[in-house]
């Protein structure tokens, strides 16, 4: 009997070892699959955690930029924006005052100019009543008579008796002069005259003009009377009775003239 006790307890104990040896990788086994579905765990519970993170940060930095905007604005901001507002308006204003000045100095030396230029005007309209009164006086000496008053006088000096001595007594009883020498020195000073004033004129831009067989233009011709002329296009300057005169690009004085008349 103790040799068959002892033969069940040798398998009891063989079959303790070999089940204690079968569960052993089993157990070791059993740790690292728990590990690593912790470690799975961990990690999702991680990931799951920093989605939120993130998202709450994004929600917080809008509501920090809305709590910025809704935050009332600085003062000295404002007033650094109402100084910029000011500086650019009065940056504005001094250039249109600059721009206005610079018109006014333009306008002034253009006056000043024409007031130079035309300050004769009144004075020189009435000196061509003047020149008028001369020219019709040199007009109302007709040119025959000139030239009688020239050939008369060739005679008398041919006649005269070169060889005979001349004394003071014949000198200073020398014949009179007749009414034609008289007439001829007279037209020759009175044209001298004209032509004088007519230069002191020129100096100050005043010029006449005779616009006879130009078109008439009423800015610058004054109408007397018209006549119908055959042969003549209607409109046209037919006689100047008076001259006209231009101080430099103005009129002066507008031309008196005759027009011919359209007959149709």
């Amino acid at each position: 009997m103790s040799s068959a006790y002892t033969r069940q307890f040798l398998r009891s104990c063989t079959a303790s070892l070999s089940s204690r040896t079968l569960a052993r990788p089993l157990a070791s086994k059993l740790p690292s699959r728990s590990a690593s579905y912790i470690q799975r765990r961990g990690y999702s519970e991680a990931t799951s955690k920093s989605e939120p993170a993130s998202e709450q940060a994004v929600d917080e930095s809008k509501e920090k930029s809305e709590a910025e905007e809704q935050k009332p604005p600085c003062p000295d901001t404002e007033k650094l924006k109402a100084k910029e507002a000011e500086v650019v308006d009065l940056t504005g204003r001094l250039r249109y005052l600059q721009a206005d000045f610079l018109n006014l100095q333009r306008n002034a030396a253009r006056e000043k100019e024409q007031t130079r230029d035309f300050a004769i005007t009144r004075f020189a309209s009435d000196l061509l009543e003047t020149v008028d009164v001369l020219a019709l006086a040199l007009k109302s000496v007709p040119p025959s008579a000139l030239a009688t008053e020239a050939t008369s006088a060739n005679v008398e000096n041919a006649s005269e008796s070169p060889s005979t001595p001349s004394t003071s007594s014949t000198a200073d009883s020398s014949p009179p002069k007749s009414a034609q020498a008289y007439l001829q020195e007279l037209h020759t000073g009175v044209e001298m005259t004209q032509r004088q004033l007519l230069q002191t004129l020129f100096k100050y831009h005043v010029k006449p003009f005779d616009p006879t067989g130009d078109k008439f233009d009423p800015n610058r011709h004054e109408a007397l009377y018209q006549a119908p002329i055959p042969g003549k296009e209607p409109g046209t300057v037919l006689d100047c009775q008076k001259p006209g005169y231009m101080i430099k690009d103005r009129v002066l004085r507008a031309a008196q003239v005759g027009v011919v008349q359209d007959t149709s």
